[in-house]
């Protein structure tokens, strides 16, 4: 027998839909590597995994298969979310923030700020006792505060790596030294390390040293300052924001080459930077956005006065911080020209960044920056896969590859913005219909 559901022959469902075998029927499926839209596809999906992809009339269903129409509609990989926080615990607020990213069409989050609890969760979500996102956790931060000689860095590199963490999430803070016993230990050991640069450490250093990727362009508008202008002790600001009237715009294919060079990846978080800091993105406009009425009044409140602090301090300038902007946008622009690898993060949940309503908005600014709807989308699809090593189980829709995908209303190659028109989410070839995931967006209405 075979349940239809979508379309015209739509059969609605109260909740998520698990079957043997799935099919979306009549779909364009676009491919993540070359780029081409195949018209008119079915694609099986059976025990969570794609097991083939055919044209629509001669593709035969057998068995008790549920049928998805995918007429007029578009196929893609689910998004991964490469700078996410995932609370800790069994919080209502790590629900909250795992069925957002899922309603958004994320089904996987490197989560950068890990704990204990993390390591059980990231097993739970595997087997799909907890409904959401793939999760690769780092362990807990090493900052400026919880190292405070080489010494202790190296014995918490070799602690995370015998608990089981994915990788090393660093932050601010930590001296030359304490950064080289680190990324000496986790190169040992064959553990990643990656997030912030060290004022005391720099671009230049963490690519030689190794690191897996840099998070948020951190360290970028101090590497491209001009000869004799050093302002340190975090005069720089929020990411460079107060300095971007120092750097040297010639300089930026340089760095971009080097980046390239050394293998490493980078998450702008371009829609944390803008948000916080663009003087044309006005606080009540973020807070009147409808995605904050899935966060607290008084997170978003905290948001605000967030930016109302850092627009108030007296070293920020509007023509800079907008210069800090454009200056960060031809950076990613060079990055990609230079064959640097580029993967999608937004930061969320943080200032005005709710968690999967955040990654459209960095999809969007990434197209700002100029960069084509293709390339953003392999930044969250393709390139997270390859960057862990999955490619071969991930980041497209192929044969073979594990069932996350994203079922679209309209072609997100056309305008990225359609990334938006979710129809349903696949989560590890469990189906979630537009339905169900407006019934999961509900639950967290203020």
């Amino acid at each position: 027998m075979k349940k239809i559901i979508g379309g015209a022959i739509l059969l609605l469902v109260s909740g998520a839909v698990w079957a043997d075998s799935t099919a979306f029927v009549n779909v364009n499926v676009i491919s993540m590597e070359s780029g081409d839209v195949l018209p008119s596809r079915t694609v099986i999906v059976t025990d969570g995994v794609i097991e083939a992809i055919g044209a629509f009339d001669e593709t035969p269903l057998t068995g008790d298969t549920i049928v998805i129409d995918g007429t007029d509609r578009y196929l893609i990989p689910g998004l991964a979310e490469m700078h996410g926080h995932v609370p800790g615990g069994s919080s209502a607020s790590l629900e909250r923030v795992l069925s957002l990213y899922v309603a958004n069409g994320v089904t996987t989050v490197r989560g950068m700020l890990g704990q204990p609890s993390h390591l059980e969760l990231r097993d739970k979500l595997d087997r799909g006792d907890v409904l959401g996102p793939r999760l690769i956790t780092s362990g807990p931060s090493f900052n400026g505060q919880s190292v405070r000689s080489p010494r202790q860095a190296a014995e918490m590199v070799r602690a995370q790596h015998a608990a089981g963490y994915d990788f090393l999430k660093i932050h601010p803070g930590l001296t030359r030294g304490e950064f080289d016993a680190m990324a000496e230990t986790a190169n040992e050991l064959g553990i990643p390390f990656a997030g912030h640069v060290p004022e005391d450490v720099g671009v230049a250093h963490a690519l030689a040293a190794g690191i897996a990727t840099i998070d948020h362009l951190d360290g970028y508008m101090q590497s491209l300052l001009r000869p004799n202008e050093d302002p340190s002790g975090g005069l720089g600001g929020f990411f460079g924001v107060f300095i971007a009237d120092l750097a040297d715009e010639t300089r930026i294919d340089e760095i971009a080459r080097m980046t390239a060079d050394a293998g490493t990846w980078n998450v702008p978080t371009q829609s944390l930077f803008e948000h916080v800091t663009s003087p044309s993105l006005p606080i009540a406009t973020l807070a009147a956005r409808p995605e904050m009425q899935y966060m607290s009044a008084s997170t978003v409140a905290q948001w605000e006065n967030s930016k109302k602090q850092l627009q108030d301090d007296a070293n920020y300038v509007p023509a800079t911080a907008s210069r800090a902007i454009d200056i960060r946008r031809q950076l990613l622009r060079a990055l990609d020209a230079s064959g640097a690898g580029l993967l999608l993060g937004s930061d969320s949940p943080q200032i005005f960044n709710v968690p999967g309503f955040a990654l459209h908005h960095e999809l969007d600014l990434m197209v700002e920056a100029g960069l084509t709807p293709l390339t953003a989308l392999r930044s969250g699809t393709v390139n997270p896969a390859r960057f862990f090593g999955l490619d071969e189980k991930l980041g497209d829709v192929r044969a073979g590859h594990e069932a996350d995908l994203v079922l679209l209303d309209a072609n997100p190659l056309a305008d990225i913005a359609n990334s938006r028109r979710i129809h349903g989410v696949m989560l590890r070839g469990r189906w979630l219909s537009r339905a169900e995931l407006d019934g999961i967006l509900q639950r967290f209405e203020r």
